[in-house]
């Protein structure tokens, strides 16, 4: 049976919109809403709120999650969970499950088939989702991530660009997720990987596991997660939950 561990790293000072953890969604904070959905997941042993701020900290302590502080220096959330998970002595073996603070409505399946790739292949270093992009705003949106993937489901390149090419525009367009999965194992080599050349211009982490030679295996999700990225996000979020409640 393998051990599975979610962690969840939640920042105070974000640039487009600080505070986000503790924004009010409902009657909760962001970070309850991420935290709780992420519980539902039943292959998880553990779920555990990484932050830098005292403030994160006992917002989570006042609706009973676990959370672990970490220092306030890192410049990624890769950084923050591999802090953490050195802190609570994480087995090198255990699967760690990436899901950012500001996913709040991220669902239980979702993060099933994120883990999946390990389960089946103790191969496998790392594992990510996408879902198919309906609109043509979404493809050239910068902000959009796309990733293209070889036959066998294996990443060949993330980029903020619309790729592949499509001299008219058709053809299929999978915007990434952004969940990972790996072993500590690998969450700690990783994290001592130096940034790379193509992750700096394209400011896409992932791309230092394939430019080290790190195959990422993508699954495609049957959800596209609503992430907060500034305040009017939290609108649609709202939007969601209360069509989700009326049913």
């Amino acid at each position: 049976m393998e051990t599975i561990t979610a962690l969840i790293p939640a920042r105070y000072k974000s640039t487009r919109f600080p505070g986000k953890p503790l924004a009010d969604i409902a009657g909760k904070p962001l970070i309850e809403w991420t935290y709780t959905n992420a519980s539902k997941c039943e292959i998880f042993n553990r779920v555990i709120v990484a932050t830098d701020d005292v403030r994160i900290k006992e917002a989570v302590e006042r609706f009973g999650g676990n959370v672990c502080l970490t220092s306030n220096k890192h410049v990624s959330g890769t950084d923050r969970i591999a802090e953490a998970s050195d802190k609570l002595k994480i087995r090198p073996e255990t699967i760690i499950v990436n899901i950012q603070g500001d996913e709040p409505l991220v669902e239980p399946e979702c993060l099933k088939k994120l883990v999946e790739p390990l389960i089946r292949g103790k191969a496998v270093k790392m594992s990510t989702l996408c879902y198919l992009i309906t609109s043509k705003e979404e493809i050239d949106n910068p902000n959009i991530v796309k990733v293209v993937s070889d036959k066998y489901g294996r990443a060949l390149y993330f980029s903020r660009a619309a790729i592949p090419f499509s001299p008219d525009g058709k053809g299929r367009f999978y915007k990434h997720i952004g969940l990972y999965a790996y072993r500590k194992k690998f969450l700690s080599d990783f994290s001592r990987m130096k940034p790379t050349e193509l992750e700096k211009r394209e400011r896409l982490e992932q791309l230092r596991a394939l430019e080290n030679g790190v195959g990422i295996i993508v699954s495609v999700s049957d959800s596209d997660p609503v992430e907060v990225d500034v305040p009017q996000d939290i609108n649609k979020v709202i939007e969601i939950i209360n069509t989700k409640e009326a049913y």
